[in-house]
């Protein structure tokens, strides 16, 4: 029988709110014990409740990539039949387990009442050491698993309530930075102890049937709501591609291939185009794959509703073993987070958000790929009391968003996977490490063009303040524009990584220098990766461009060499004439004609089109009645495709030039096409692919769909 407590709405979601304030309160915990920025200023880290299975009910929004991995970790127990009692805190950071890479250590608590499981709470945070060849953990030269760092697979570190000190000193013993990595393991255990208290406290007042009845309740109602959304998008398949320049050794182009097949309520992805695993660190496990796939699923599609397990239950993920996002030991993996990880959220999200264009409910929503790369920079060396110190900066973050349909992307916003980024203040990252800031500041022209413009990233120069110190720096998507537009919207500038010598010219160090000193007299300076541009540059608003010359977000002269506007001589207002000519001018050119036979394109505007879908800014697809089948045209008319929706059938086929700031070195394996309306010489859409192979029709709608 049902009780009233059990049975009573109000009661329910008072629990919900309950749950959703521990997992908050968990966070409030980890970041007051924690000493390490990475977890104090940058929120690099994971808090959240579990039900006994291991799905998430909770989490918190820092990083969506960490929910799945702690859920990972705990079914690794339950699969061992691990002996749990009240009091045990489990640690792990094993990447064939549950972690991403070694440097996410993982640690979850069975939640005990009157001696039966409630479910489980876990935190996962970076370190910035776990031993292994080089300092950080991030090792260039690294060839299989072993040289990383210390792998835990999983162990109780607190036994019954009693803290194993041979354990922990194990562990400790293996990183160059014991004491903060230490520090931060106890507050992961102050982290699990505020969860079992406090979900013991709620049992007790409501009763545990109630609460894991409510908690059980919480996923199944995500999973609902996100199944519904799901019919609300249309049928078909979707074909992304991204890719990493290099393996931390050799120049190789790799590719993580996304192929998103979309039915009724499910979503089924399938990596099994990606390149095979490979011989240096930038690989990911299976579970960096599901990571990867959830830091983009969770925030795209799980607007307005709770973020939890549920969300994910209509996603299913097809890879073999053995690709470079599902390697298998002993292949390295120490930057999976910010190679093949990072890299599988930016195929994700492109092909979700094409899903969300061709939705008339959601077209608003659709965006460009954001922060396409997190360039990593680790420091390491002695402070000037002798004492060892050791830096991951988490600066990079500062990435631009992808620009929405309805607006421009946000500077230096970061990336989708951290939907609450933040960076510590520059004096902050002085005051805790022997570094100084030349400057710290927002990057022009690093904004993805278009009609909606990507967000610009930030840049930063910087050099130390002790005698000498090692730094480790790497990268992809300095040869790879990673933040690619949509609808004819262009990537976001690349990575640029340039050091400076006392005295000596600056050298571009391209995406892996690797180790090198630095000393007082050095600067180090980077600039990061934009956000992704969304529709053709040339119907962006010259006024609007006309800001943006004048907030230093985008230069003179890309002004007139990418939207074609020109300013007047004063640079305060817009040349109308001119800017009408010149834009004439950009569109004749790709397709190679004389300016004066171009008619002028039709406006664009953000209003439905009745009866139809749009698949981009400009291209319309309308179903046959009769045959069911999909056609596509422009808006100007031009009919590309019939029977499709494979537009690029009937597209113009030019080479577009990239900004220099998108495009100033591409890997030597790669080419860009672009795609342009054969009548107006508007622009369609930008591809970035393997000059040996040609591009692919990136959506296929199925002619069952029916608008809603």
């Amino acid at each position: 029988m049902t009780s009233p407590t059990e049975s009573d709405p109000v009661v329910r979601q008072v629990i919900r709110s309950r749950l959703i304030a521990i997992t908050d309160q968990m966070r409030l915990a980890l970041q007051s014990v924690s000493g390490s920025p990475t977890v104090t200023e940058a929120s690099d880290f994971f808090t959240g409740v579990y039900l006994p299975d291991g799905s998430f009910v909770t989490m918190g929004h820092q990083v969506t990539f960490e929910a799945p991995p702690v859920g990972s970790l705990i079914r690794h127990l339950l699969a061992k039949g691990t002996k749990l009692k009240d009091g045990d805190r489990i640690i792990g950071n094993d990447p064939f387990i549950g972690a991403l890479h070694q440097n996410d250590v993982q640690m979850c608590a069975p939640l005990m009442v009157d001696g039966e499981l409630l479910g489980w709470a876990g935190v996962m945070a970076h370190e910035t050491d776990i031993g292994g060849m080089d300092f950080a953990s991030w090792s260039p030269k690294a060839t299989e698993v072993w040289q990383e760092g210390l792998r835990i697979p999983a162990v109780k570190l607190v036994d019954g309530g009693e803290l194993r000190e041979d354990v922990l000193e194990m562990i400790l013993a293996a990183s160059r930075l014991p004491a903060q990595v230490g520090l931060d393991i106890r507050a992961f255990i102050a982290t699990l102890n505020v969860a079992a208290e406090r979900m013991a406290e709620l049992s007790h007042r409501y009763g545990k049937d109630t609460v894991l009845s409510v908690m059980h309740a919480m996923v199944d109602d995500a999973e609902s709501l996100m199944r519904a959304r799901l019919r609300e998008l249309p049928d078909g398949v979707v074909r992304t591609r991204d890719f990493l320049e290099h393996d931390g050794k050799k120049d190789i182009l790799f590719v993580i291939d996304c192929v998103l097949s979309k039915r009724g309520d499910s979503l089924r992805f399938d990596f099994s185009g990606s390149s095979p695993q490979a011989n240096g660190f930038i690989n990911s496990s299976r579970a960096g794959l599901a990571g990867g796939v959830a830091g983009a699923v969770i925030p795209t599609l799980g607007f307005g509703i709770p973020w939890n397990e549920g969300i994910l239950r209509p996603v299913e993920i097809s890879a073999p073993d053995g690709l470079i996002c599902t390697a298998v030991p002993p292949a390295p993996v120490g930057s999976a987070t910010v190679e093949a990880v990072w890299t599988v959220s930016n195929v994700v999200s492109a092909a979700l958000n094409r899903l969300l264009f061709a939705s008339p409910k959601y077209a608003h929503r659709a965006q460009a790929v954001s922060s396409g790369t997190m360039a990593t920079f680790n420091l390491s060396g002695r402070d000037r009391h002798d004492k060892v110190f050791g830096l991951h900066l988490m600066d990079p973050l500062a990435g631009g968003f992808g620009a929405f349909a309805d607006h421009d992307g946000q500077n230096a916003a970061g990336p989708i996977n951290a939907p609450c980024p933040s960076i510590a203040d520059v004096e902050t990252n002085e005051q805790k490490n022997p570094l100084f800031y030349h400057y710290r500041r927002l990057a022009t022209d690093t904004g993805g063009p278009g009609r909606r413009r990507g967000g610009v990233s930030a840049e930063i120069g910087l050099t130390v303040s002790v005698p000498k110190a090692e730094a480790l720096v790497m990268t992809h998507g300095a040869e790879v524009p990673n933040s690619i537009g949509i609808g004819g919207g262009l990537p976001g500038g690349l990575v640029a990584q340039r050091f400076t010598p006392r005295g000596g010219a600056e050298t571009d160090l391209g995406p892996k220098p690797g180790s090198f000193p630095i000393t007082p007299a050095d600067l180090f300076e980077v600039t990061w990766q934009g956000g992704g541009g969304l529709g053709d540059p040339l119907d962006r608003s010259p006024q609007d461009v006309l800001d943006d010359v004048r907030y230093g977000l985008v230069s003179e002269f890309e002004a007139l060499e990418t939207y074609g506007v020109v300013l007047a001589e004063d640079g305060r207002r817009v040349d109308e004439a001119a800017t009408s000519a010149a834009r004439r001018g950009i569109r004749a050119a790709r397709l190679g004609v004389d300016p004066g036979t171009l008619p002028e394109p039709a406006p664009v505007s953000d209003e439905p089109v009745e009866g139809a879908v749009r698949l981009a800014d400009r291209l319309i697809a309308v179903r046959d009645d009769a045959s069911g089948r999909w056609h596509v045209r422009t808006l100007d008319g031009t009919v590309l495709s019939v029977g499709s929706t494979r537009w690029r059938e009937g597209a113009h086929r030019f080479r577009p030039a990239l900004p220099a700031a998108s495009g100033a070195t591409l890997h030597p394996d790669l080419t860009v096409t672009g795609w342009a309306d054969p009548a107006t010489g508007t622009l369609l859409a930008i591809d970035v692919h393997r000059h040996d192979q040609e591009p692919f029709h990136d959506i296929d709608l199925e002619p069952m769909w029916r608008r809603p």
